[in-house]
């Protein structure tokens, strides 16, 4: 089992050094590749920064600055201190920190998959998606190199993964020897482009993105342009 998890180059040196250095812009890049939806709908709300005095939100991939009070797409900015902010939405309360998951808000309709997604890169290189897993907002960046999706325990806990099942194994990073479990996720989508039974690893370390491995890439006809990559159903 080690031996298989020395595969992930991307887990050696990338899932936390990657990560880390995108952990702004990943928040920041949805903005561009994203539509915003209908506040009726389950929303995407991320807590990007400051501008000025108003905090700077991202829900569902569009920026919004709000000051305490104000209302955009349906959510409504209650507090703001910090490096964290309270907002609501149809009545529910949600706590977001800067550079955090974003959080799902309200409830949405079933989506239909799509067969294409196509993603922009934004600064770095890094090509960054909204998206969900096992139904629970999720923010990725695309990792060629990974042969799973890798997500933090914190974000596996916050989506409700049962671990109890998982498989143990180790794998190396910049940092040394990490345990890691083992799981294969209901879904995962990607914009509207979902797939079921996706391997996954749970590290133990925190992530401020989830990196996308082969484990879905592989079931992908995937393209890029300069910029511009898309990801198709073979």
């Amino acid at each position: 089992m080690a031996a298989g998890l020395q595969q992930f180059p991307a887990l050696r040196r990338r899932a936390v050094r990657g990560a880390v250095c995108a952990a702004l812009c990943a928040t920041l890049c949805v903005a561009a590749q994203a539509q915003g939806v209908a506040a009726a709908r389950a929303q995407g709300v991320a807590l990007a920064g400051r501008m000025g005095e108003r905090a700077l939100l991202v829900i569902d991939g569009q920026p919004h600055t709000l000051s305490v009070g104000q209302t955009a797409a349906g959510v409504r900015l209650l507090r703001w201190a910090d490096d964290s902010a309270e907002v609501e939405q149809a009545g529910v309360r949600t706590l977001l920190r800067v550079g955090g998951t974003p959080a799902q808000l309200g409830k949405s309709a079933p989506r239909p998959s799509a067969r294409e997604v196509v993603l922009t890169a934004g600064p770095g290189g890094h090509f960054t998606a909204a998206g969900a897993i096992n139904g629970r907002a999720a923010q990725f960046m695309v990792d060629t190199g990974a042969t799973l999706v890798a997500l933090s325990r914190d974000d596996a806990q916050r989506m409700g993964i049962d671990l109890s099942g998982a498989r143990d194994a180790v794998t190396h990073t910049a940092n040394g020897t990490v345990p890691v479990k083992l799981v294969t996720l209901a879904s995962v989508r990607v914009g509207d482009l979902e797939l079921s039974q996706v391997g996954a690893a749970i590290l133990p370390m925190p992530m401020p993105v989830i990196l996308l491995g082969n484990s879905f890439l592989s079931r992908l006809q995937m393209r890029r342009e300069n910029d511009v990559m898309r990801l198709e159903l073979r």
